[in-house]
């Protein structure tokens, strides 16, 4: 059984824990789960501090959860003295609070009070959060910081700022706490590894035949040479081959109209010279001009220095210089692939010959002598973090008082969209509308789904906004408004998508005659536009009146035998005569309906009159504001945070009361003064007068239907 004292207050429909003092949060651990409003946030996406959160989220998956909230709770226990210091007002943090008697509380202790010296006030008594991330004054005194990153400044000589500057070149750097490149003891170690590989394979060039730049040369040319002399291999075997591994001289007509690069471009594929039995390539003349500069950079570089001055080069002498050449070009394909290359073969051998690395690793070490001082530099700033920022979070986590006491806003709230002459303060962010409508559909809540856009910034984001006063009817997609953010910026609104739901009992009441009365004006509508399109036609057929006949016109033609003559349709009067009878029949029949309910409603008593007229409005709107009551009462927010990666663990739910304070409708300014005179209103019909002339055509109505009713019109007409 919990030695707490828990207490609850009602909201929503469900018994809430309510969190007010310090003790109530270092006794979360001992609430039962299934009690606790949420279970997981997500990181992104509200209204709270977000290094607070990614530090709370303890395995960087991108939501806090409840563990996470109980793992810092367990070490609050073990740090504080004082619980109060957690709902306590202000950004400071006591360290009178700190609880010295634990070993981590005299750690975190001793930390805050070497930050404040560190900073000039050894007599402080107060720490905020911006003392812990002044890292540069704080280690002010040495470039150290307990990171395991040396800087470049924290070199003392120019050699070694120069070693640092080498590794951060070739490898990149690792960002100090202060927030300057060095390396750390991985960079180190790689960079030496990339030095000793490429120094050893720099040691293996001595002895080899040739310079490097030569061997690049006969690279360049070696596949090209090799084919050269294969053909002319092929040429020996058959002289038919040297056709077919020659050019045929219609290829060349491609090169007709092309510019120089196009032509070497066609030319390049070519063998180097014309094939021939005997083997011998030119060096000089008769080349391919796609490659007469590398054979000439070939001749210069490595024939001269092997064979002296010669025009042409058999395929023995390319043997031989191919073997030659064999070891360095074995030794070239040998090159490590390492980032230290960079440097220069100079470098790498002098960085080698220095011998510095044990002199980066003693920097390292002594970087890391200060870890755990700098450690205890991070929980003095998660301590601040906590202090600033977990009340606040469990009261949006654990309960949802913020929500329901509408005092300070809920961190899942994004802000306020001002849209249809009203404000809608429940809007959330969310990052696909058509997938967190699967979902927040059963919510039973309107809901407008809006693209934000900022001006000038090209910031945008899409929101998802409750309407829960007033009505739908001016609600579409398309419609443009302005949100206003947590942190008053305005965002230019317009709608994408809606989920439609009933929105209050007002809506529900008219909603049956909005029905009829647009069920009315399409009919009309329809009838007006088809009579719309038939005018013209009639006004031709009257005003264009049938040509007569000329005498010397020929008579008809005579029907085809066989043929089915169909008789131009007459006027029939009998037909139109029947119409109207029925017409006249139907409107006696509404006529008779209507005396008969007119005349059973004069009929009743004066106090049975209202009531009579109380039921038929209950008819009308009695199921629409039935259901619509049912609905409303089922409203539930947890539909709506969890599309947006929230585990909510209780019915959260809007009622009708609480979501009429979600959305405010426009009113007036109380003592506003209104002028209802409106120099652009339109001329007023007569309408008094018409009801008037109504009521008497009715009473007239009703007294003949009487008359007739009760036997008064036969007995007159006998006399």
């Amino acid at each position: 059984m919990s030695a707490h004292h828990w207490r609850f207050f009602r909201a929503g429909g469900f018994d809430q824990v309510r969190i007010e003092r310090g003790d109530d949060i270092l006794a979360l651990d001992q609430l039962d789960q299934k009690l606790w409003v949420a279970l997981a946030c997500p990181v992104g996406g509200i209204h709270f501090d977000h290094k607070t959160l990614r530090m709370l989220d303890r395995d960087h998956d991108g939501r806090v959860r409840a563990a996470d909230v109980l793992a810092e709770v367990r070490w609050l226990k073990s740090v504080l003295k004082d619980p109060e210091e957690l709902v306590r007002d202000g950004e400071e943090l006591r360290l009178s609070a700190i609880d010295e008697t634990t070993a981590e509380g005299a750690r975190v202790l001793a930390s805050a009070r070497r930050i404040v010296t560190n900073l000039g006030r050894p007599e402080a008594e107060t720490i905020v959060l911006a003392d812990t991330l002044d890292t540069e004054r704080i280690f002010a005194a040495t470039h150290f910081n307990g990171d395991g990153v040396v800087p470049v400044a924290a070199a003392r000589d120019d050699a070694t700022r120069r070693l640092i500057e080498d590794i951060i070149v070739c490898l990149g750097g690792a960002t100090d706490r202060s927030g300057a490149p060095g390396i750390d003891q991985e960079k180190i170690d790689a960079f030496y590894a990339g030095i000793d590989l490429y120094a050893a394979w720099l040691d293996r060039e001595t002895g080899l035949e040739g310079t490097t730049a030569a061997a690049t040369t006969l690279a360049a040319v070696r596949e090209k040479i090799e084919g050269f002399f294969l053909r002319c291999r092929l040429a020996a075997y058959s002289g038919d081959a040297v056709l077919t591994v020659n050019p045929d001289p219609d290829f060349f007509e491609q090169l007709a109209g092309k510019g120089v690069a196009d032509s070497l471009a066609l030319l390049a594929p070519l063998p180097l010279a014309k094939v021939t039995a005997d083997g011998a390539l030119p060096l000089t003349t008769g080349v391919n001009p796609a490659w007469a500069e590398a054979l000439a950079a070939f001749k210069r570089d490595v024939v001269l220095p092997l064979l002296g001055e010669c025009d042409q080069l058999t395929a023995e002498e390319w043997d031989g210089i191919r073997a030659r050449y064999a070891p360095r070009l074995d030794w070239i394909a040998a090159r490590p692939a390492s980032p230290v290359v960079a440097l220069g073969d100079a470098r790498v051998l002098a960085i080698r010959a220095a011998a510095a690395k044990p002199v980066l690793d003693a920097l390292v070490a002594e970087d890391k002598a200060l870890e755990g001082e700098a450690a205890a530099i991070d929980a003095v700033e998660r301590l601040i973090r906590l202090r600033l920022g977990l009340y606040r979070l469990v009261n949006n986590f654990v309960s949802f008082r913020d929500f329901y006491a509408r005092k300070d806003s809920a961190v899942f709230l994004a802000g306020t969209l001002y849209l249809d002459g009203r404000s809608a303060d429940l809007c959330v962010r969310v990052e696909d509308p058509s997938r967190h409508a699967v979902l927040a559909t059963l919510s039973r809540i309107y809901l407008v789904y809006c693209d934000c856009f900022r001006k000038g910034s090209g910031e945008q984001m899409t929101i998802a906004a409750a309407f829960t006063a007033g009505d739908s009817d001016q609600l579409m997609v398309g419609r443009n408004g302005v949100f206003y953010d947590r942190d008053g910026g305005d965002w230019d609104a317009t709608i994408v998508k809606l989920v439609e739901h009933p929105i209050s009992m007002r809506q529900a009441f008219w909603s049956p005659y909005k029905q009829l009365a647009k069920l009315i004006n399409d009919q009309v509508e329809k009838v007006a536009a088809v009579h719309a399109a038939q005018a013209p036609v009639q006004v031709v057929q009257t005003a264009v009146p049938p040509v007569p006949a000329s005498p010397l016109a020929p008579p008809p033609a005579a029907p085809a035998a066989g043929a089915t003559v169909v008789p131009a349709p007459a006027f029939d009067v009998g037909r139109f005569a029947g119409i109207f009878a029925a017409i006249g029949l139907a409107l006696g029949a509404i006529g008779t309906a209507l005396a008969t309910v007119v005349t059973g409603f004069f009929r009743l008593a004066w106090w049975q009159m209202p009531l009579a007229l109380a039921g038929l409005v209950l008819v009308v709107s009695g199921p629409s504001i039935v259901i619509a009551y049912m609905k409303l009462r089922q409203r539930n927010l947890a539909p709506i945070l969890d599309a947006t990666g929230w585990a909510v663990n209780a019915r959260v739910r809007v009622n009708i009361p609480f979501g009429g304070s979600l959305t405010s409708v426009a009113r007036l300014p109380e003592g506003a003064e209104r002028s209802l005179a409106d120099p652009y209103a339109e001329k007023r019909t007569p309408w008094g007068a018409y009801a008037v002339l109504l009521v008497l055509v009715l009473v007239v109505g009703l007294a003949v239907a009487a008359a007739w009713h009760f036997g008064w019109g036969a007995r007159i007409l006998a006399r």
